[in-house]
């Protein structure tokens, strides 16, 4: 009889640098761990400059009859609220040397917008502030799993970074 072998411990998995990352909320307060994770994944090889593009989803609540209506698009506050919340965070990273632009978006659909908007500027990456995955049934109605419907449809990496509490 031969012993078992012995377990291997994986190696620290490295992600590799991307030179575009998005940097995307729904409608959250962009935490400073998500700044904190994008620095960490930008490359700083030299090879390409690095850039990251900050969008914020201003959500556009429905419809009323098949039309649009005044009072389900976000409100001049709601919008100004967003816009100081990518401001904020192309601040952040500007200080640590990263090429930033960003700005809101309002739409009723989410995931689609957030995967259009990374394929439309080539991003390599994608990261998102989210809350605790929940059950895919019971998620699939909240709004605030809409980082996991991301992390499920988009063709690129997704860092799903924890809500600070």
């Amino acid at each position: 009889m031969s012993a078992a072998p012995a377990a291997v411990m994986p190696e620290e998995r490295q992600d590799p640098g991307y030179a575009r990352i998005l940097l995307a909320t729904e409608g959250r307060p962009i935490s400073d761990a998500a700044i904190a994770r994008v620095a960490e994944l930008v490359d700083r090889s030299g090879s390409a400059d690095p850039s990251v593009r900050v969008i914020s989803i201003a959500r556009v609540h429905g419809v009323a009859f098949g039309l649009p209506n005044p009072g389900l698009m976000p409100t001049r506050q709601e919008l100004a609220e967003h816009r100081e919340r990518v401001d904020s965070a192309i601040m952040s990273l500007e200080r640590i040397g990263v090429v930033c632009s960003g700005h809101v978006v309002g739409t009723r659909k989410a995931t689609t917008r957030i995967c259009e908007e990374a394929v439309k500027h080539e991003c390599q990456a994608i990261v998102m502030t989210a809350d605790p995955d929940r059950n895919r049934f019971v998620g699939d109605m909240l709004w605030s799993q809409e980082p996991q419907r991301v992390r499920r449809r988009a063709k690129v990496p997704v860092y799903l970074v924890p809500e600070e509490s």
